[in-house]
């Protein structure tokens, strides 16, 4: 069984068509947005729909808290698998 990490890698590269990218590539504990992996607002726009679509998890674009969440792979992991226990 993949590892809820190695999800969220596929999602990342499948929802913004990452092609040239593995779930390897992505450094599970590197900034997800400008170093690390280089997203944008309108990534994360797109990354917050897939999530919404695959996990049932809606997000506040302005919160601080969602900032916190879309810090790394980890931190999404760690806010998904929160979600599941709810």
């Amino acid at each position: 069984m993949q590892s809820l990490e190695g999800e969220v890698k596929q999602l990342i590269i499948d929802a913004l068509q990452l092609e040239d990218m593995t779930p390897e590539d992505i450094d599970t504990d590197g900034p997800l947005f400008i170093e690390g992996l280089g997203l944008d607002s309108i990534d994360a726009l797109e990354l917050g729909v897939a999530l919404q679509k695959r996990y049932g998890i809606s997000l506040s674009a302005d919160s601080e808290e969602t900032r916190r969440h879309f810090k790394s792979v980890r931190t999404l992991g760690a806010m998904i698998a929160g979600h599941r226990t709810k």
